[in-house]
Parts: C-alpha cells; sequence; structure tokens
C-alpha cells in the first residue's frame, strides 16, 4: 500500500482512510438492520443519552472533535429529528443539546446491533483489534501530554540548522542505499537486474571487491547515496547516486560526489568513470563542473541498458606558479 511506505508523513491520511472504512461498515451494518441512524452520528447520540443535555462544547471536549464539527452534526440531528437544541435554565446565554423520543428510541432498538458490532470486529481484527484500541488510548494520552506541533516545529527549527554530513556506510544504513536509488530508478526508468543486485547486496557487490558507499545525513535523516565500485584493479565507477528530491538545493549530490572523489584519490585510482543519461542534464552538469569529461562514444560493455553518456573524470591540471619577479634592490 503506498500510503504505508509513507510512514509518519501519512500518518492523518491513513487513519483517515481507517476511519471510513469503518464508518461505511457501520452504515451498512445499520442499513441492514434497519437501525435509524448513522455510525457518524454515534458518539454524540450515545453521549446524550448517557450523559444527558449538553452544551457543544462539553460534546466536543468528551468525544475529542473540535467544536465546528460538533455543531455541523448537531444540524444534521436536529433535521433528522434525534436532537433539539434547548435553552439552559440555568444560563440563559447557553443552549443545551438533548435526544428526542425519537432519537432515544432509535438508540434503544440498537442493543443486538452493538453486541453484534464488538463481536463481528472482534472476529475480524482478533488480537490486533485489542492492541489497535491500546495503542488508540496510549496515542491519545501521549498526545495530551505532548502537543505534537511544539514537537514538529522544533525539529524543524533543528534540522533547518543543521548541515549535511557525509558518512561512509554503516550496516543500519542499508536499506537506504536500496530505497533512495529504487525511487529514482522507477520515477526516471527502469530497475535492472544489475541494479537489484548491487542495491540488496552492497556489501558483496561494493564494498568486498575494495568499492564504498556514502550516505548523505541531515541530522538523523538519510537524504542521499552514492557508491564507488571497484570495476578493475586501479578502475572505479561512480554510481548509484541518488538524493531525495524533497532535499534538493542542500548540496548532497556535490557532497557526495566529492567524497567519492576523495576515496578514489585515496586509492590511488588510475581511473574513475560513471555512466549516465542525456536526460539527467542538472546532474550532468555537476559531474562536469567536478572534473568529469563527456566521451564522444558510449561505454564498450555498457552495463546499464538506460546509459547514452559516458564521462571519465580528469580535472584540469593545476598549471605549476610562475616564479615572481625579483625587483631590484628587494630580497
Amino acid at each position: 500500500m503506498y500510503l504505508s511506505s509513507l510512514t509518519e508523513l501519512a500518518l492523518a491520511s491513513r487513519l483517515k482512510s481507517l476511519s471510513d472504512r469503518f464508518y461505511n461498515a457501520g452504515d451498512e451494518v445499520y442499513r441492514n438492520a434497519g437501525a435509524r441512524i448513522e455510525s457518524r452520528w454515534f458518539p454524540v447520540m450515545r453521549f446524550l443519552w448517557e450523559q444527558g443535555p449538553a452544551t457543544v462544547n462539553d460534546v466536543a471536549a468528551a468525544i475529542g472533535q473540535t467544536h465546528s464539527a460538533v455543531s455541523q452534526l448537531t444540524d444534521k440531528l436536529v433535521r433528522a429529528g434525534m436532537a433539539k437544541r434547548q435553552g439552559d435554565a440555568a444560563d440563559g446565554r447557553r443552549s443545551l443539546l438533548t435526544l428526542t423520543t425519537k432519537g432515544s428510541r432509535a438508540l434503544a432498538e440498537l442493543g443486538i446491533v452493538w453486541a453484534a458490532i464488538r463481536q463481528g470486529v472482534k472476529d475480524s481484527l482478533g488480537a490486533e483489534g485489542t492492541q489497535l484500541l491500546a495503542a488508540i488510548e496510549a496515542c491519545e494520552r501521549a498526545l495530551d501530554e505532548q502537543p505534537i506541533v511544539p514537537n514538529i516545529l522544533n525539529r524543524h527549527a533543528a534540522l533547518a540548522a543543521s548541515k549535511v554530513v557525509i558518512v561512509p556506510f554503516r550496516t543500519e544504513l542499508r536499506e537506504h542505499f536500496h530505497a533512495l536509488n529504487a525511487a529514482w530508478l522507477r520515477k526516471y526508468f527502469v530497475i535492472e537486474p544489475i541494479d537489484e543486485k548491487v542495491l540488496r547486496h552492497p556489501e558483496e557487490f561494493v564494498l568486498k571487491p575494495g568499492g564504498a558507499v556514502f550516505f548523505a545525513m541531515l541530522g538523523d535523516e538519510v537524504i542521499g547515496t552514492c557508491a564507488l565500485l571497484r570495476d578493475a584493479p586501479g578502475v572505479y565507477e561512480l554510481t548509484k547516486m541518488a538524493v531525495d528530491e524533497s532535499f534538493r538545493g542542500l548540496g548532497a549530490g556535490r557532497q557526495l560526489l566529492d567524497a567519492a572523489i576523495d576515496e578514489f584519490r585515496r586509492g590511488k585510482g588510475t581511473m574513475l568513470f560513471l555512466e549516465s543519461s542525456k536526460k539527467l542534464k542538472p546532474a550532468l552538469h555537476m559531474y562536469q563542473r567536478a572534473g568529469f569529461v563527456l566521451q564522444s562514444a558510449n561505454r564498450p560493455d555498457s552495463h546499464y541498458a538506460r546509459a547514452d553518456v559516458y564521462m571519465i573524470y580528469a580535472p584540469p591540471k593545476k598549471s605549476a606558479a610562475k616564479p615572481r619577479k625579483r625587483i631590484a634592490g628587494k630580497a
């Protein structure tokens, strides 16, 4: 499921989707049972049935919904004849929401339906249902104790102040090597067999032969990766460069590239090359600025069907500094 891959980013969307599924199931059950209520009415009606007349604010606080949402639901209940508004004898400025006789009778008919719902949910969800209810309760308590918005804003400020750091391969980061590259390949090309082999097993196909894998970190977030693959003695390929597009503009790609070039130099490599595609113009410009030179033909025996660009690292040599002319009378 796509939303599950987004983890915390899609938490609200996943809960909304799950909520809709339960609401729809409840409505279908109520219709089949001949009940006269809708599943979305249940929490308000049940609260009024058990607690008696209450203000919209009281109901909203009790069921954890906004005043606006409860007010809109109240309008529907009033139109359906299930509830009514009446003045508060203790405070003429307030109005109270209370069930009508019709609403009370509608709920009084639902004992068997509610028992069936409880048992049917347990049949479908089993132990996971019990765990879900406990997790929801724990989540509600946690949010009451630690409001989520300040925590997110504090994290945002810390990340915004952080700098990108390049780190070498660590086992716990392996999944990001695959995930970042797979997302990039699916968007622009396809995942070829050689990609899958290298991305799934970097220790065997990159590190063991003498290569390296690097990760770009922003705080605790892995935002990019690349690999230096040993192709032959002294010959290395810059490959598997991928940066999370939502973190573009932070310079992670160039820092990864520089780290790979530094590693190539430390290993006293004699040739560094890469294969790419003409459609990746920003990346090609970055490679050229770093010292890679475009070759007139594709690489013989290329690893990749997508490759139509072949570049070799050949930075311009720095010219030796010319000796300064001596000025008469000065050392």
